[in-house]
């Protein structure tokens, strides 16, 4: 039997919210709007089964996403099962820090043996113990855990790995590059794509770069890709040249294109941009010089091509002369240490998206190659080698990485259905916090923990679903009925966070999305405060409000943890940081995404202007990344459109949306005149007063005592 302290409380739930504990559903979802109780409701779940219906902690599996938000939910047990109030005021206690209160979370959890016995954690926690515990046939029980950074959560440190994610591809690049043609290919890829960007329109800034755009693999800049071939061609084989040498034979200054200095040969590589030869030839024969002619049509077959260059240059070479020589990737690198980063950084990014989507990389660079676009073609037969290296290196250190740790643990139950039986029969209730945030592994990973008497209780809401460039797939919860069958549905429809002018406008702008669940969410509070909508001409005049308004905030009564800055991304924030720094105003400020889940009386949401550097930020990602999952710009506009929603909903009391004037966010027209209050500085008018004679209606000037044109006094 469970502590007699733990309250029930189900009196003070509404319809809904009650409906919703006491439901004996096999399958529920309980779609929660904004500041509608959603982890109140899960909480009083968990407390309810215990209390009133006699069900073991031992028997709960609560899973949430991140183990902020778990401790946070394991604070609202203890508080509930504390009379005393004492744990309370040690979270209030400004003087404790964070590490102190981890601590003090820990021993009350032991005090109250209902709260230890429950499991309460995060998908990768979970995968975590099963794994610790259990997975001795699927993976070394001992391993340990790979991420891209140093830091790693508190409850993992004594198991990370000693290298980082980057670190452990960083290392199997370079010993890829030990083999010659892999190092060529990665060059040519590097200077093509991160450093001349040839797949961008180059026609910018052609007087800086002299008409020279394309970078050979010894760093000469040259004119085509047809030059940079020969270019190429003539560093591979360990050739010297000259490119664009400055001679005079007799008459005139000109460049020939190459010079080989050791075959005493120029080439000339004729295409449809040359200059006519005439001349150049004649000069050639005068001082009889060698010169060889190269054209455009050569260079679309690369095997002939390659045998033309051959012919004309390697029989002209001394006999002695060496044609190999051992490329290093220190040597072939040292300028573009921050473009090799940012092609790891893309394959790291293709790892995490095969493991979530379940693809094969043989399957996926088959597919690649099919792909129109060379640059797509070739950073997969660079990347793939590294993808499935990396997971063999992974394998031999006994490595896990957070999706790893999934996978295995998806993989151990399918194998071995005794162990996964273990954990059917220890959870007969299953409840999902923020179900709108899972994907596809997490999704098959609670499938595989269900029987028919298993009792799924998922809570979240489609109008929050923030994250599916981190591989969430919001259909789970829009379709929830189709991924578990038989299931039912309870909206939770009051929101007891914010005014009605602020659930009413949220309310108009999510109506725009097409692919949502359909709600009506109603404020329970009463004001008459209207959202305010400032736009002013430039950045500074936006400033200055933010500041005034802050300001007057204060005299209200308002502390600086009831102010909240949102915004799409950080580098928005920083001119209004450097400025509230000199005015000494330090007001909580987060990416909307960091934000989710937390609440202010008052909150800005700034940088809401149309276009780039905006919000809607729609950023259709790299092609490259499509060929493992296909982006849908509408879908994208609708996540940034529920990015908006959440950001508006984290406001109680004051919503400020601030604009630039003639530059307004669409997102803005999308809420009805009667949720808000519009306010800007208006423009200097253009014109000039004007003075008209009131008889003859002629322009006169404004010093005028007379008109010159009628004689009327003015």
């Amino acid at each position: 039997m469970p502590d007699k302290e733990i309250k029930t409380d189900i009196a003070k739930l509404n319809d809904k919210q009650k409906q919703a504990v006491i439901s004996t559903e096999k399958r529920l979802l309980v779609l929660a709007g904004a500041g509608s109780g959603k982890t109140k409701t899960l909480l009083q779940k968990i407390i309810y089964l215990i209390e009133e219906k006699n069900v073991s902690p031992a028997n709960i599996l609560a899973i949430t996403f991140t183990k902020n938000a778990a401790n946070e939910m394991i604070d609202r047990l203890i508080i509930a099962s504390d009379d005393s109030q004492e744990y309370a005021g040690i979270l209030a206690n400004k003087n404790l820090s964070q590490k102190q209160k981890d601590v003090e979370r820990y021993f009350f959890i032991k005090k109250y043996k209902w709260i230890d016995k429950l499991t309460l954690k995060t998908f990768h926690s979970l995968c975590y113990g099963i794994m610790r515990n259990f997975g001795v046939n699927e993976f070394d029980n001992k391993f340990k855990i790979v991420t891209d950074s140093k830091s790693i959560s508190d409850e993992f440190t004594k198991y990370a790995a000693p290298e980082t994610f980057f670190e452990i591809i960083h290392k199997i690049l370079i010993e890829n590059c030990e083999d010659t043609q892999y190092i060529l290919n990665l060059k040519r890829y590097i200077l093509d794509y991160f450093v001349d960007k040839i797949h961008i329109d180059n026609g910018k800034n052609y007087y800086l770069h002299r008409g020279k755009f394309y970078t050979s693999l010894n760093g000469t800049k040259v004119r085509s890709k047809s030059e940079q071939y020969i270019a190429d061609w003539l560093f591979r084989h360990s050739i010297r040249f000259e490119y664009e040498p400055k001679v005079n034979f007799k008459d005139f200054d000109f460049r020939p294109d190459f010079f080989i200095p050791e075959a005493n040969l120029y080439i000339e590589h004729v295409s449809n941009k040359s200059y006519p030869m005439q001349d150049k030839e004649k000069q050639f024969r005068i001082a009889d010089k060698l010169l060889v002619k190269t054209f455009e049509t050569q260079t679309k077959n690369s095997a002939i091509f390659n045998l033309v260059l051959e012919r004309i240059i390697k029989n002209r070479l001394p006999a002695t002369y060496h044609h190999a020589t051992a490329l290093s990737f220190e040597e072939e690198f040292k300028y573009y240490h921050k473009e090799i980063s940012d092609f790891l950084r893309q394959t790291m990014r293709v790892i995490d998206m095969l493991k979530v989507e379940n693809q094969k990389p043989e399957a996926v660079l088959k597919k690649s190659q099919k792909d129109p676009h060379e640059r797509v073609r070739d950073f997969y037969k660079l990347a793939i080698p590294i993808v499935i290296k990396y997971k063999k290196y992974c394998t031999n250190k006994s490595y896990l990485d957070f999706n790893d740790m999934i996978i295995r643990t998806i993989s151990l139950f399918k194998k071995r259905p005794e162990i996964a039986g273990k954990f059917k029969k220890k959870f007969k209730y299953i409840l999902v916090d923020e179900f709108q945030d899972v994907n596809n592994l997490q999704v098959e990973l609670i499938k595989l923990l269900l029987t028919e008497d298993t009792q799924l209780f998922c809570v979240g809401d489609d109008w929050q679903s923030i994250y599916g460039f981190r591989g969430s797939n919001v259909d789970y919860i829009i379709n929830f009925n189709q991924y578990f069958k038989k299931s039912k549905i309870i909206k939770l429809s009051t929101n007891y966070r914010s005014t009605p002018n602020i659930v009413g406008a949220s309310n108009q702008v999510i109506k725009n999305n097409k692919y949502k669940v359909e709600k009506r969410i109603k404020s329970l509070k009463i004001s008459k405060s209207k959202i305010i909508v400032y736009a002013g001409k430039n950045l500074d005049e936006n400033i200055d409000y933010a500041l005034k308004q802050i300001k007057k905030l204060y005299e209200k009564g308002y502390r600086k943890e009831d102010i909240l800055f949102l915004y799409r991304r950080s580098k928005m924030f920083s001119p209004y940081l450097e400025k509230f720094r000199q005015e000494r105003l330090m007001v909580s400020a987060k990416t909307i995404h960091a934000a989710k889940g937390l609440e202010a009386k008052a909150v800005f949401i700034i940088g809401l202007t149309e276009g780039s550097g905006g919000f809607p930020d729609i950023w259709m990602e790299d092609r490259i990344y499509q060929v493992i999952k296909q982006s849908n710009h509408d879908l994208l506009l609708e996540e940034e459109r529920r990015l908006f929603y959440v950001a508006m909903t984290r406001a109680k009391d004051e919503l400020y949306l601030i604009t630039e004037k003639g530059n307004e966010s669409s997102f803005l027209s999308e809420i009805p005149d009667n949720f808000t209050l519009k306010t800007s500085i208006p423009f200097k008018s253009v014109i000039d007063e004007i003075n008209y004679c009131p008889q003859c209606s002629q322009r006169i000037d404004e010093s005028f005592v007379f008109c010159p044109y009628c004689g009327s006094r003015i």
